[in-house]
């Protein structure tokens, strides 16, 4: 790899470009150039670390040799880094680089016929008989002094040699050991002119996050919840704090944290009418005491937020905050900027339908307002705010009912000045929707996954989002539950059916994450049937959680956890394959690297109300793993290990005692000293 200046590259590239200037003679095509989304409008997605493979059809008329490069850069730099690619079949080309900062990326292909190797390809088949050879090798010695003419130093004295040598008296079957050597090959690769360049006529964009965006873990809790009957405030949850993090999640999330409206404010379980000591929802922003920009009195005051988000610090996790742009009757900015929401006939501000659910106490902002541009500028100096607060992640409420300019650019502008902040879309909207949202910045999006629940449906659900295009820049991050989510599946499936639900989460994604402690002391009880609304949900009122209650799965959620810490395979998305199993309620599925180091192997059972058992078939061939030996499955979860032999294994699992098993796979290892043992 080398470094080749821009001026470089355009300046060999101009006339590619341009077939009338070139008289025709750039002949390569460059073409199918993946990964590209929609011709190369969005960035493709990576953290640090990781590796982007590029492919592209490369051909040209006859039979030449090509040259074909991957170039890349960071957006801010000015030189371009070139990797050889290798190719593949078909006029397919593949090269792979790597990426160690976050920030933008630049990356597209180039080509040329690459007039020496061809030279060189057709002296192998040229006998020593052949008359013309003493002007064959004239011809190449004119193509190495061309190359370095171009260049100084001790590469251009070599050069110099290697033409003297092809050019004079040497006997034939030297001149041709040493043209086809591989130092020569090497040499002339480096410096060989590169003439009629063609060029891949995008420049493709690469957006590279911090690790969390890959890989993290999730606990959404209620801060006002913390200290019982009584309204907490955030140095009250300490406590809670150390609890999330003794679990091993690295992000906590906490609902909007700013003063909750008084006027149209719901009551227990959504009712109309609120008492005086209801606490309202927390959605319903904005009051006497300030708005997006304010903490709620109650939770206590802008130091005592930076106090909270530093203490997760100190215990290893980041805070995350919803943002929701909308307000409540009382926000200021209704009587700032009555401009900006719409009004209704009889001159009422128009608050938020979702027929037949109707919001009361939030006013949407109107984006179709003539002060479009003063109202983002607001909007955005929001996410400063909370920025300078210590903020680096935010999970934005509904933002599917926000036009997309808006969130292409506020995105953009944060993203410019703050690189590593990460934004999770709770968007259960459209599929399209869902996408294009990712695709205009949204480094996670919410998923399907909470009403994913069959095999055929977690199946074909997960290969779509690992396996298809939308890889390369849409991040599933998935939830079992949600303040306002809690599924049919959880309401009847009692504490098994949350046991499969979290062990599925954690294994199929990468970044998951939980309501609690609702999850884990299996809240499953809904307001009314059809519903999948809490019955006294937090959303409305303050709960007393019990965290010390003896069925709490709280040890079971901490060894999932530590497996996913444990284990890098776990931390990223690709590499997923489901497996068949002879029993529709039981699903496998595997997550291997690509040099197969790491292979996690995970069986579930889907029924939570019975055992159920199969037979798992694997893939030896393509696991790595030998069709003729035994080999070791080590069961994470509960420390068990069991010898499997070929390619069907029986598995059975109780819902009570333990629906999944996450299995390490083991390969045995025989050695001199007559003893087995596995890695």
């Amino acid at each position: 790899m080398r470094l080749i200046a821009e001026q470089e590259i355009m300046a060999k590239t101009r006339a590619a470009q341009s077939p009338i200037s070139t008289d025709g003679k750039s002949r390569v095509v460059i073409e199918g150039v993946q990964p590209e989304v929609d011709d190369g409008r969005y960035p493709i997605k990576r953290t640090v670390g990781e590796s982007v493979t590029v492919e592209a059809d490369v051909f040209v008329d006859g039979h030449d040799i090509l040259k074909s490069l991957l170039l890349y850069r960071r957006e801010s730099a000015r030189e371009w880094s070139e990797i050889s690619m290798d190719p593949l079949v078909n006029d397919r080309w593949s090269a792979t680089f790597h990426v160690t900062e976050v920030g933008r990326y630049r990356y597209t292909v180039v080509a040329w016929v690459d007039h020496f190797q061809s030279w060189c390809h057709d002296l192998v088949h040229r006998p020593d008989t052949d008359p013309d050879l003493k002007m064959v090798f004239l011809t190449g010695a004119e193509l190495v002094k061309k190359a370095a003419a171009n260049i100084t130093g001790k590469d251009a004295e070599r050069l110099n040699a290697l033409a003297r040598m092809l050019g004079g008296s040497a006997a034939l079957t030297e001149k041709r050991r040493v043209a086809l050597d591989v130092e020569t090959a090497e040499l002339m690769g480096r410096h060989a002119e590169r003439r009629f360049v063609t060029r891949y006529d995008k420049e493709l964009i690469l957006e590279v996050d911090r690790e969390r965006a890959r890989y993290s873990t999730w606990y959404e809790f209620f801060p006002r919840s913390c200290d019982g009957d009584k309204h907490a405030g955030f140095r009250d949850c300490e406590g809670r704090l150390r609890y999330a993090a003794s679990m091993g999640f690295d992000v906590v999330y906490l609902p909007p944290v700013h003063p909750v409206g008084r006027t149209e404010r719901k009551g227990p379980n959504n009712v109309l009418t609120a008492k005086p000591e209801d606490v309202g929802s927390p959605w319903a922003i904005g009051a006497q005491q300030g708005g997006h920009k304010s903490v709620h009195p109650q939770l206590g005051t802008l130091e005592d937020f930076r106090w909270f988000v530093n203490k997760a610090k100190e215990l290893g996790m980041e805070v995350a905050l919803d943002i929701a742009y909308q307000c409540s009757p009382d926000h200021p900015y209704v009587k700032e900027h009555p401009e900006w929401f719409r009004r209704r006939p009889d001159g009422s501000v128009q608050f938020a339908e979702n027929p037949p659910k109707k919001y009361q106490d939030i006013y949407p902002f109107d984006f179709e307002t003539e002060s479009w541009q003063e109202l983002w500028r607001e909007l955005k100096s929001i996410f400063d705010f909370w920025i300078e607060q210590g903020v680096k992640i935010f999970r934005v409420d509904n933002p599917h009912t926000k036009p997309f300019p808006f969130w292409e650019w506020v995105i953009g502008e944060i993203k410019r000045s703050h690189p590593d902040v990460l934004f999770l879309a709770e968007a259960f909207t459209r599929p399209k929707v869902m996408h294009r949202l990712a695709k205009l910045g949204f480094t996670y999006s919410y998923t399907y996954f909470t009403w994913r629940n069959t095999k055929h449906e977690l199946t074909e659900y997960f290969t779509e989002l690992t396996q298809t295009e939308g890889r390369e820049y849409f991040r599933p991050h998935v939830w079992p539950n949600t303040p306002d989510i809690l599924n049919e599946y959880l309401q009847f499936g009692g504490r098994p059916a949350f046991m499969v639900r979290l062990a599925l989460a954690a294994t199929l994604a990468a970044n998951y994450g939980i309501y609690g402690p609702a999850y884990e002391l299996a809240e499953g009880r809904a307001r009314e049937p059809g519903s999948e609304e809490y019955l006294d949900s937090e959303k409305y009122q303050l709960r007393r959680w019990n965290l010390d209650r003896p069925d709490s799965l709280r040890d079971f959620i901490t060894r999932v956890n530590r497996i996913r810490h444990e284990n890098p395979v776990l931390q990223s998305d690709r590499g997923l394959q489901f497996h068949p199993v002879d029993n529709d309620q039981l699903i496998c599925y595997s997550k291997t690297t690509e040099e197969l180091g790491d292979i996690i192997l995970v069986v579930v059972n889907l029924d939570p109300h019975h055992r159920q058992s199969g037979w798992v078939e694997l893939p030896l061939d393509i696991l790595g793993l030998p069709s003729e030996q035994p080999y070791q499955v080590h069961d994470l979860l509960t420390g068990s290990r069991y010898i499997w032999n070929g390619v069907r294994n029986f598995v059975e699992l109780d819902p009570q005692s333990g629906p999944a098993h996450v299995f390490r796979l083991r390969r045995r290892v025989h050695t001199e000293h007559d003893f087995d043992y596995y890695i």
